[in-house]
């Protein structure tokens, strides 16, 4: 598995990688209005170059060099509150599921915090999505709950969850 930065000429593939990750994970936990209203939303071309154009955030390709193909990506963003990195996506395509490629994601991400001032990474996932177990067996914990407008009608209930990083200094 490599991390490959994203750029401009990368958004087509972002979005698919989003749209075939998102239609499988969401499926039965939201509707597929809203599926479709929060891809065009959040993964639209004007937001994502807005992505790209902010030095703090970053988005990374996850590829699988031995299949030759790209499996998703991450996008995160340093310093959203204080001493905190607040991972903003995280997404595989299904097939690539249960190959260590989410864990490698985070493990990359939990490095790049040595380049940065933060100590601790956030992140909202949603109530009924499997993901959170995932998370919890990466490190992380629910610290809030909340209910999120998104407009159209539509709301994120989600978990808040965080991880500590613990420096070694030695």
């Amino acid at each position: 598995m490599k991390l490959v930065e994203a750029k401009e000429k990368d958004i087509p593939l972002i979005q698919e990688l989003a749209r075939r990750s998102w239609e499988s994970a969401y499926v039965g936990i939201i509707s597929p209005e809203q599926i479709n209203y929060m891809l065009g939303e959040m993964y639209s071309e004007e937001e994502i170059s807005k992505h790209l154009e902010n030095p703090n955030y970053h988005y990374y390709l996850i590829f699988d060099e031995n299949n030759d193909s790209f499996e998703g990506f991450i996008g995160y963003e340093h310093g959203y509150e204080e001493e905190t990195t607040k991972l903003h996506r995280i997404y595989l395509v299904p097939e690539s599921k249960g190959k260590g490629f989410g864990k490698g994601a985070l493990d990359f991400l939990k490095r790049k915090l040595s380049e940065s001032n933060d100590r601790r990474i956030i992140l909202n996932v949603n109530k009924e999505n499997n993901a959170k177990k995932f998370y919890e067996s990466q490190g992380f914990k629910v610290y809030n709950e909340m209910v999120l407008d998104i407009g159209n009608g539509f709301v994120m209930d989600d978990y808040q969850m965080e991880y500590i990083i613990h420096f070694d200094l030695t």
